[in-house]
């Protein structure tokens, strides 16, 4: 961290904490730190509204109640970088995982009369749109399916069949299922626990969606064990594993945006399955 953005981050925070940032594991995209009791994760300055975005779900998911996140502290920019502060917690790779199920059928049991979230916000790197949507398949072909698709097709990827699947999801789809709080980005690298073994979240991606959108994204890259299906489905019956793969093509479709390769492959393999 150069000495304006320590400057800038001591300056918002109130404080300069003793000693200086360590770099640490944090993600992908961002550069991350810690500098006492603070996680801070930095950037250019394009990406400020990616930060602000991911405070605001993360407020969003810690008001609820229902499952820990890291306390948002604060976030800014300088004349070059953007930066999130949240609260470090010591994290461990697993624990509670029957809590773990509980809690998220908690958070699904946070419900809107629609379906989108108050704000756009990213899937990793990629904008996310969420306009209020009373049917849930529009919504998905739309704001999901549809939008990675037209920015695929203009990096000249065609998946042949994509147009009969958007139109077919109506079919596919329950039209009215309770619109769920998601975190939306739910994979094994987004959760993990405190010591004692409670459950953790972090980087999400919300809107009110299927709760199975959620569901369906922790089979993506596995992480996940029976534990937390079991207790998961005890406390709630919004998942539809047979949904998995319509749910998880976003997913992919995404991956397909930002890296190519065998994505792009595995998206048009589920298409052509689908339809």
């Amino acid at each position: 961290m150069n000495s304006d953005l320590l400057h800038s981050v001591s300056e918002t925070i109130g404080q300069v904490p003793l000693g200086q940032p360590t770099s640490v594991s944090g993600g992908c995209i961002h550069a991350c730190y810690r500098w006492g009791p603070y996680f801070i994760k930095t950037n250019d300055r394009s990406h400020e509204a990616t930060f602000k975005a991911e405070a605001t779900c993360l407020q969003v998911i810690g008001g609820t109640g229902t499952i820990r996140t890291p306390e948002v502290i604060t976030h800014g920019i300088t004349t070059d970088h953007a930066y999130l502060v949240l609260e470090h917690l010591e994290l461990i790779p697993s624990g509670n995982e029957a809590l773990l199920g509980e809690q998220l059928a908690s958070l699904h049991q946070q419900t809107a009369d629609r379906y989108g979230f108050p704000e756009d916000n990213f899937i990793g790197a990629t904008p996310q749109t969420n306009p209020w949507t009373d049917d849930w398949p529009d919504f998905f072909a739309d704001h999901r399916l549809g939008h990675l698709l037209a920015r695929l097709h203009d990096r000249g990827h065609s998946f042949p069949g994509s147009e009969r699947l958007l139109s077919h999801l109506p079919e596919l789809l329950p039209a009215d299922p309770p619109a769920a709080l998601l975190h939306g980005d739910l994979w094994g690298g987004n959760k993990a626990f405190l010591p004692d073994g409670t459950p953790v979240l972090f980087d999400p991606a919300c809107y009110h969606g299927h709760a199975a959108a959620d569901l369906a994204m922790t089979t993506l890259f596995g992480g996940f064990g029976n534990r937390f299906y079991d207790t998961y489905r005890a406390n709630s019956d919004q998942d539809d594993p047979i949904l998995y793969e319509i749910y998880n093509l976003y997913h992919l479709l995404n991956h397909a945006l930002l890296f190519g390769g065998s994505y792009v492959t595995q998206a048009t393999g589920i298409i052509a399955r689908l339809v």
